[in-house]
């Protein structure tokens, strides 16, 4: 429901694997392997004399400096703003409210609930529950209006379908209490505490 690209990040997450991989691989192959470390020493001394004479043909008219140090300056600069991006797209879709609306009453103005209020009387109302493992409340905007994201982790021999309807009735009251219907998403799921935690009979 949040607009985390997840695709993006899988992609980047393989990549940098990759080239992580890749490096151990080297550093293994360099410390056993003795042809890999005298051919990584020529080919590392070839490219260093080729930066130190591009460092030198580019220097600054009377002055020692390079003009290409700027350039590496702006390409870092440049790449802490492309990660600064991209960390802001992490979790995006959360909303603060979960109604607002103008009251046409006595005194006119706008009624305003936090999502907040929802959120913590769902994970209250589920709290106590012993055949839960684990519960998880948020809200999002789904469509330009604001969506309920309910994940829960049953213990082991729990009937999803009956927890599923039991959720809903309390979705339900919700609607009630607030005067409006809200989308909701029910993500049944099997977590870790799930699959390892001790299994207890519904009374």
């Amino acid at each position: 429901m949040n607009g985390t690209p997840r695709i993006l990040n899988r992609i980047l997450l393989g990549i940098l694997g990759l080239k992580l991989l890749a490096i151990g691989v080297l550093l293994i192959l360099l410390a056993s392997v003795p042809a890999v470390g005298r051919w990584w020493q020529d080919w590392a001394a070839g490219v260093w004399s080729i930066w130190r004479d591009l460092f030198e043909r580019t220097r600054f008219p009377g002055r020692s400096e390079s003009w290409l140090w700027l350039v590496v300056v702006l390409a870092l600069l440049l790449v802490v703003g492309v990660m600064v991006a991209w960390a802001a797209q992490q979790g995006r879709g959360r909303a603060n409210l979960l109604v607002s609306e103008e009251d046409p009453g006595e005194v006119p103005g706008n009624v305003r609930i936090g999502s907040a209020v929802a959120e913590q009387a769902l994970r209250a109302a589920l709290a106590d529950r012993h055949d839960l493992a684990g519960v998880s409340v948020a809200t999002y905007e789904f469509r330009g209006e604001p969506a309920l994201k309910i994940r829960i982790e049953p213990r082991q021999g729990v009937a999803p379908q009956r927890l599923a309807a039991e959720v809903s009735a309390l979705v339900g009251a919700l609607d009630v209490a607030i005067g409006k219907r809200t989308p909701v998403l029910i993500h049944i799921g099997a977590g870790a505490r799930s699959r390892f935690g001790r299994a207890e009979r519904v009374r």
